[in-house]
């Protein structure tokens, strides 16, 4: 049977019971996105997608431009009105400014078309020429150690993802399973894994696209498990980003803001400790969710056989025989690697450096996989620059003191709570920061407009600055609401010749993931987190 033109029996089976499936339309106007077996240039690169145009919302634009104008003139008067009441910061001129510019930014950030990275240069420059912000400042972001240790990782990537060993692994893997449950379990363990391969949540889902093509033109008959399986990919490479300190560019941004502000900040190990458990537990759950929303009692009962031969017909890379010599350096290699990060306090080798060896090798003329030019290609140069820029900003904002001054005057009555604020407090970040994702898109700004205010705040309510940025990271990576909402989503979303998911889907989907991740992340924050050494609260 076609995978794309289904017949209208099998188009309108309802997806759970007491539900109809209402038939999917395809008009001319929407093109599909067609995708090569070659990932495109990897990493969650902060350009504009799907953003609303200037003809379309132009009153939530002028809305959100009127409570900017607000803001900005309630920032003047606080720098020059009467001195703050005693207990609180002030806010000065230069305080203002920077945050007056910093609220622009997030404006144009949300409605405009232009990218993200242009955005957040733009307003560094203003921040040094207005002299907010020495010049070393930004061009040192430039030379941060996180800008090098995920430079060299993007080339240890796109070394590994030459050989083809990701792709001939989970197929290995996946050709196992014996029934949909176990299958969709299998899948979930492998796209955690990958968080430790490869440094961007795009890239891992260019990687899988391939596999799950393959699946798709194999269980082409059975629809419904088609459908759970492009919801699967792209919620779990999401949901398990967390697990790596290298799952995403506001891992390092939240790290290095901490360290700006005088925190301890996070490495490898560390990250991976408090991450790890989070990942896998909540994209197992994720998992089970997208079973019990859009499959069937008797999809989960019915038998399930895939071989390699079949995957094999529907993948140009070679899936059986002895791996290559080219795939066993691969695999040591990332091995070593992720061995060194995470056991960087013995050797006291700094995760750049261990990268940089790691990328040199992969590199190597004589027994690397990919040559150093071909490899820079894959680098996304726009995230970096763009991680720069917002880490500039963020550092502007706590050096002014313009984060603890809003800090403090958003969350006023909350400070005033007494013995229950941090208890909210927490519940507050967690909230928002889920649902931070429909107005910024990229998870980076996102951290950005977010940590320094919840670092800034946490002292005051007797929540560790650390366990806050974190539990507010953490809640970040859900963005499953919109197609528009994460690269990911959007990779899967239109596939050639396949019926993936509708934006309805997507909606039902986030209407029972969000309260989940919300409650599951409060859960560890809590109770997890402090019992692996990562306390909540302060000591009193």
């Amino acid at each position: 049977m076609s995978t794309s033109r289904r017949s209208e029996a099998s188009r309108d089976v309802p997806l759970h019971p007491g539900e109809a499936q209402k038939p999917r339309s395809r008009t001319a106007s929407t093109a599909p996105v067609r995708y090569s077996t070659t990932p495109p240039v990897w990493g969650d690169q902060p350009q504009a997608v799907n953003r609303p145009s200037w003809g379309r919302g132009r009153w939530i634009a002028a809305l959100g431009a009127l409570f900017l104008t607000v803001f900005v003139i309630w920032c003047g008067y606080e720098a020059t009105g009467p001195p703050a009441r005693a207990g609180s910061p002030g806010l000065s001129a230069e305080g203002a400014l920077t945050l007056a510019v910093f609220a622009a930014a997030i404006w144009l950030w949300i409605f405009s078309p232009i990218g993200d990275t242009y955005i957040a240069l733009g307003a560094a420059v203003i921040l040094v020429v207005t002299g907010m912000l020495p010049d070393e400042q930004l061009f040192d972001s430039l030379g941060e150690e996180t800008v090098w240790l995920l430079l060299a990782a993007f080339v240890i990537a796109a070394g590994v993802t030459t050989t083809g060993l990701s792709t001939r692994a989970a197929a290995y893997i996946v050709t196992g399973a014996h029934g949909l449950r176990q299958l969709t379990h299998l899948l979930t363990s492998v796209l955690v894994a990958t968080a430790f391969a490869i440094p961007s949540t795009s890239g891992r889902a260019a990687l899988a696209l391939p596999i799950f093509i393959a699946l798709a033109k194999v269980l082409a008959d059975r629809p419904r498990v088609v459908l759970s399986l492009s919801l699967l990919f792209p919620s779990v490479i999401l949901l398990s980003a967390v697990a790596s300190y290298l799952g995403a560019g506001a891992h390092l941004i939240t790290s290095q803001i901490l360290q700006a502000a005088g925190q301890e900040g996070f490495s490898f190990a560390t990250w991976l400790l408090f991450g790890l458990p989070l990942a896998f537990v909540s994209s197992h759950l994720c998992a089970e969710l997208i079973l019990w929303l859009f499959t069937r009692r008797e999809d989960r009962r019915k038998g399930l056989s895939i071989s390699l031969h079949q995957v094999q017909k529907h993948s140009p890379i070679p899936l059986s025989g002895p791996m290559t010599v080219g795939q066993t350096r691969a695999a040591l290699l990332v091995g070593t690697v992720v061995a060194l990060w995470c056991t960087e306090p013995l050797h006291e080798l700094h995760p750049a450096v261990v990268a940089l060896m790691g990328a040199l090798l992969v590199t190597s003329p004589r027994f690397g996989s990919v040559s150093m030019g071909k490899a820079l290609k894959t680098v996304p140069w726009s995230m970096l620059l763009f991680m720069a820029a917002t880490l500039t900003l963020g550092t502007a904002l706590l050096g002014s003191g313009a984060a603890d001054w809003l800090a403090h005057s958003i969350m006023r009555p909350l400070t005033d709570q007494g013995a229950g604020a941090g208890v909210a407090f927490v519940i507050v970040v967690v909230v928002m920061s889920t649902a931070a994702h429909l107005v910024v898109q990229s998870r980076s700004a996102r951290s950005a407009v977010l940590i320094p205010l919840v670092i800034s705040l946490a002292p005051g309510v007797g929540v560790e600055p650390m366990a806050a940025a974190f539990a507010s990271t953490a809640a970040a990576g859900f963005c499953h609401t919109l197609t528009s909402s994460a690269k990911p989503v959007t990779i899967f979303s239109e596939v050639e010749g396949i019926d993936t998911f509708a934006p309805h889907h997507l909606l039902r989907l986030s209407l029972f993931l969000a309260p989940l991740m919300i409650v599951l992340i409060l859960l560890f924050a809590f109770f997890v987190w402090p019992a692996l050494g990562m306390p909540l609260f302060t000591s009193p």
